[in-house]
């Protein structure tokens, strides 16, 4: 248990209060439900709650919150892990539980879902207290899966077993139609340009233009099933957004729901916004990297 008083906080002065716990799903559902306009700073890597009563208001929630949490929740986890332990090279046993695995998108949906689980940006590694194991355990068998999945060797295997198959020369074409950096969007109902929004199809991005060139019934059945065939939709021009913008944008107070599935894009969630910039600070840093020592000093002297 992390009692409340170890909770990280932070005080901007008759502006309001920040707040930071370790991630779970459940918890920040209730934060969000008690401080509606609560907005999360990624810098600080905390939420921001304004008003001058907000440090009250937090700690009492941050009260509450610690006597949610069962005080022998560990002891009777770290027991039934000794009784019936994971045995696994994906699992790191200390203080805590802790995951690490290639990276995979249903690994970390499934460790989401486990109360008190958080990632530890640090460590890179996922963090599960004891008092979580029998979730952990629960769903363990498809987060290994899932892991085991997503080695590079795996994976090599699986491209090898499925050259020029069906199946590949349908992600060619798929990789194809991403290139072109199009995307149909509903003529009545286009999103606003210049700001990330999320797709169905290449998650967030920016739309520079509306070409008025109606998009082909072919093309939309084929890679974009979403769209409502009854309605006109016209091909939109999109490129990948810069962390600036992504940081500077707000992440929706709801999940999208089927409206906004059909239309095909939507304001960005907040789970949303932290993998479009955790891409965005790589492609950062690849792009750093393969620049040539003293590029910037040389530019600079040029200029």
């Amino acid at each position: 248990m992390v009692p409340h008083n170890q909770w990280k906080r932070d005080v901007e002065a008759r502006q309001g209060e920040f707040a930071s716990f370790p991630y779970d799903r459940a918890t920040v559902e209730r934060f969000r439900e008690e401080f509606p306009r609560s907005r999360w700073n990624d810098e600080r890597k905390s939420w921001f709650v304004p008003g001058t009563t907000a440090a009250g208001r937090i700690e009492r929630w941050l009260a509450r919150e610690a006597e949610r949490a069962d005080i022998h929740g560990d002891a009777k986890g770290r027991d039934a892990y000794d009784f019936e332990p994971i045995v696994s090279p994906y699992l790191e046993v200390r203080d805590d539980l802790r995951i690490r695995t290639p990276y995979s998108r249903s690994v970390i949906e499934l460790l989401r879902g486990i109360p008190w689980a958080h990632w530890d940006e640090d460590g890179r590694v996922w963090r599960v207290p004891f008092r979580s194991y029998e979730e952990l355990q629960r769903h363990w068998p498809r987060i290994e899966e899932a892991a085991r999945r997503s080695e590079p060797e795996e994976r090599k295997r699986r491209r090898d077993a499925e050259k020029d198959s069906e199946a590949e020369r349908a992600a060619r074409a798929r990789a194809a139609e991403r290139r072109r950096r199009r995307y149909p969007l509903p003529a009545d109902d286009p999103p606003p340009l210049g700001r990330p929004v999320a797709t169905v199809q290449y998650e967030s991005v920016v739309f520079v233009d509306l070409s008025g060139e109606v998009a082909e019934p072919a093309p939309l059945a084929q890679y974009y099933p979403q769209a409502d065939h009854t309605a006109d939709h016209v091909w939109g021009r999109w490129r990948p957004p810069t962390l600036a913008e992504l940081v500077a944008t707000w992440p929706a107070r709801r999940e999208p729901g089927p409206e906004a599935f059909s239309r095909g894009w939507w304001q960005p969630t907040l789970s949303e916004l932290r993998i479009a910039r955790r891409k965005a600070r790589s492609m950062a840093r690849r792009q750093q990297a393969r620049k040539p020592v003293g590029a910037d000093a040389q530019r600079t002297r040029v200029e």
